[in-house]
């Protein structure tokens, strides 16, 4: 059974449908949504944490609706049996960590030996044991992220859901806490959602992704599957250092197909299809540039997806660089990093050959843009 099922769920907010109809099931594991700011993910996670009253649509937890807009049955947010991190972790400045983590069991009026228990239990379960009688303010911010994540545990829920939590951390603090942050739910056994705007964040800790743009689900996939096999074109602008290409279909065969990008001096890709296609079908071209070959030589006889162009300008970046050259009427942007062997130019070179494998090339078909 599904541990969350949505149905039909739309928000507006005056003008703007911050919900468009929203669909999904999700059955264990991290979930993330992602996307840019205002494109409903916010919006969605509030709504099924019944912050939020949606105005069309439902919301089950398990097997019990916790939203019903037809049913006219809307459960409280104590009552869901949910865990919320939110994204500046709502810590009472005036309560100790042990008092900040006890509070959601103090209003269920748990006993008090059985929430000292859990409090404890939390405490240790986060790595920050001993640090109970300490206020936020004499805490680092990954440790006062730990306290709210904490909190939410204590409750034992279903389900916890994380707003943007590692948004308020130095870059540095936020990538350590990426993989940490996996590890501890996925410890605890619990399934969560998880609202960011970083792909990175996103492919580290999810299971699962949902991509959102103007309050629809664009793509619903695994990480890997967004990355290498985007369904829409704003998925495929979004994720990833890639570039999107009108393109049009000219052979369709096993599974691959030929493609003409006239902006590319007219070039012929080839590339895997996943759908369903046919000549002289319209399509967009989305190829990832980080795994593009560069070469101041012609590349042997017979290599696939070769491109000619001028290199018309570098940027370095530490150890990356981002390699300018055009092609026809587009420019491409290489970035390489300075051990990669996929890079052999020199640096005055002028014309310069492009080799495109075809695992780097995606094509959409039937896709508005």
């Amino acid at each position: 059974m599904a541990i969350l099922k949505i149905e039909g769920l739309t928000k507006r907010f005056k003008d703007l449908k911050a919900l468009d109809n929203v669909s999904f099931e999700f059955e264990k594991g991290i979930l993330s949504f992602l996307g840019p700011s205002g494109c409903g993910k916010t919006t969605l996670l509030r709504s099924i944490a019944g912050l939020e009253i949606p105005d069309a649509g439902s919301i089950a937890i398990g097997d019990k609706i916790q939203t019903s807009i037809e049913k006219g049955i809307l459960v409280p947010p104590y009552s869901r049996e949910i865990g919320f991190v939110f994204q500046n972790y709502a810590l009472w400045p005036h309560m100790t960590v042990f008092k900040n983590i006890a509070f959601g069991l103090n209003l269920r009026k748990i006993p008090e030996q059985e929430t000292r228990s859990k409090v404890m239990a939390a405490l240790d379960l986060v790595g920050l044991s001993g640090r109970e009688d300490r206020y936020p303010s004499q805490l680092s911010g990954g440790q006062q992220q730990r306290v709210a994540l904490a909190r939410s545990l204590a409750l034992e829920p279903r389900l916890i859901l994380l707003d943007e939590p590692l948004s308020n951390l130095d870059a540095k603090l936020r990538e350590e806490m990426r993989g940490e942050l996996r590890k501890l739910i996925k410890k605890v056994g619990i399934s969560a959602l998880y609202v960011t705007h970083d792909q990175d964040e996103a492919f580290t800790i999810s299971d699962a992704v949902i991509v959102m743009e103007n309050g629809k689900i664009l793509q619903y996939a695994s990480p890997d599957e967004i990355y290498n096999h985007p369904a829409h074109p704003f998925v495929a602008s979004f994720i990833g250092h890639s570039t999107l290409i009108d393109g049009k279909i000219v052979r369709v065969e096993n599974g691959q197909c030929v493609v003409v990008v006239p902006e590319l001096s007219e070039a012929r890709l080839v590339s895997p299809l996943a759908g369903p296609a046919r000549p002289g079908d319209a399509c967009k071209v989305v190829i990832r540039l980080s795994e593009i070959q560069l070469s101041h030589e012609p590349f042997p006889d017979g290599t696939l997806n070769v491109l000619e162009g001028q290199m018309t300008g570098r940027e370095f970046r530490g150890g990356l660089t981002d390699h300018r050259v055009q092609v026809g009427a587009r420019e491409l942007v290489v970035t390489s990093h300075k051990l990669c062997p996929m890079v052999r130019v020199g640096a005055d070179a002028g014309r310069t050959f492009l080799s495109i494998d075809k695992s780097a090339i995606s094509v959409i078909v039937g896709q508005p843009t």
